[in-house]
């Protein structure tokens, strides 16, 4: 099976299937991340993923808005599950931070 055969068959999965697929391949995953982007502070002090301009709230604030991991990679297409787990393991570490940053937006 080619990798564009195996897109088309996840393409056509349930919501539910879809999140179950995310499930399996994370936890199939190496501890081994030399390779993943981890968010950098830049700009106004905000956790950033990799290169991208896509900061780590936003993920939070999306997510937090009922957004699955799956639908975060639709949305964010150069966004990979891998960024996403970087994310939420920053936004972890850092929930002062970002609470901080969400409220205000909020305000």
């Amino acid at each position: 099976m080619t990798l564009k055969d195996l897109e088309s068959h996840l393409l056509a999965l349930t919501p539910v299937e879809k999140e179950r697929v995310i499930q399996l391949l994370t936890h199939s995953l190496t501890i081994d991340r030399v390779d993943v982007a981890k968010p950098i502070e830049v700009g106004a002090g905000e956790a950033r993923i990799g290169n991208t301009q896509i900061a780590v709230w936003e993920l939070v604030n999306a997510k937090e808005l009922g957004c699955s991991d799956a639908d975060l990679i639709q949305i964010y297409p150069q966004l990979t599950l891998l960024d996403l787990i970087t994310a939420w393991e920053y936004a972890e570490a850092n929930a002062d931070e970002i609470s901080r940053t969400l409220q205000e937006i909020d305000e």
